[in-house]
């Protein structure tokens, strides 16, 4: 098999709120970026600062050669031109509508194809590769029309999600990983984010079937249940092991450029 890709997600857990190892400040972010890069994550999932979009780059970029993905794909693609301007290696794109049941927090927002044309124009002008999001089989028939209007060429790199809470929840089952796997299209490969201790089985299914994992904060901030992890550097060097013993190498950030095709 390839080498697997781990992606780090920094974010604050949305259903464990009183759960705090996730940094807070510019600095924080930054050095906790890093720390994840030592540990072996390829990827860092950042959800850019309002007005420090530029500095949190440079910051990480100055100390590092981590991929670095912008989150908040619930944003509007109007809103989210400070992220483009400070030109991360990817940015995630959600391929249908945001529609999420957190503790204490809820979101509904659309995505219509029209902004997901909009997003591949900008993603081909600005050499910024797109994450997209899938978190049901729709996803997928969304992402094949882009495919066939020759909006987009591959790799492409699919975040599958699991277990998130809300309308667009899907069940962390062996089966609904299978069957939407199923229906990828060629050339992509693709990532599991999973909420919950659910994670466990179903980022253990993707190392054995070739896929990638996302772990941190933002998904899952325990080692175990009822065990938090002190930072996502914990997290990360936990799934180093796991994916090592599993016999699957986690790869540089180098090699998975160019798995990733950035």
């Amino acid at each position: 098999m390839d080498k697997l890709i781990l992606t780090m997600t920094l974010a604050n857990s949305w259903i464990y709120p009183d759960v705090r190892n996730w940094p807070t400040s510019t600095k924080e972010l930054i050095d906790t970026v890093v720390k994840g890069y030592e540990a072996g994550a390829s990827i860092a999932h950042v959800h850019l600062i309002a007005g420090k979009e530029k500095e949190i780059v440079e910051g990480i970029r100055d100390r590092c050669d981590i991929i670095i993905q912008a989150g908040m794909s619930s944003d509007p693609v109007s809103k989210r031109k400070p992220l483009f301007d400070s030109k991360p290696d990817m940015v995630s794109i959600i391929l249908t509508h945001h529609d999420e049941c957190f503790t204490n927090v809820e979101l509904n927002r659309l995505h219509p194809r029209a902004e997901l044309e909009e997003y591949c124009k900008i993603c081909n002008e600005t050499g910024i590769k797109p994450e997209w999001e899938v978190w049901n089989h729709g996803a997928i028939w969304n992402l094949n029309q882009l495919i066939k209007k020759g909006l987009i060429k591959g790799p492409h790199f699919l975040s599958v999600f699991f277990n998130w809470p809300g309308g667009a929840w899907s069940p962390a089952d062996p089966d609904e990983y299978f069957l939407r796997k199923k229906y990828f299209p060629e050339d992509s490969l693709h990532t599991v984010s999973i909420m919950g201790p659910e994670q466990v089985k179903i980022c253990t299914l993707a190392i054995l079937e070739g896929g990638h994992i996302r772990v941190g904060t933002e998904d899952y901030p325990y080692i175990k249940e009822g065990n938090p992890a002190r930072d996502n550097a914990e997290i990360v060097s936990h799934w180093v092991k796991i994916c090592k013993s599993l016999g699957r190498e986690v790869a540089t950030p180098s090699e998975a450029r160019k798995m990733i095709g950035i």
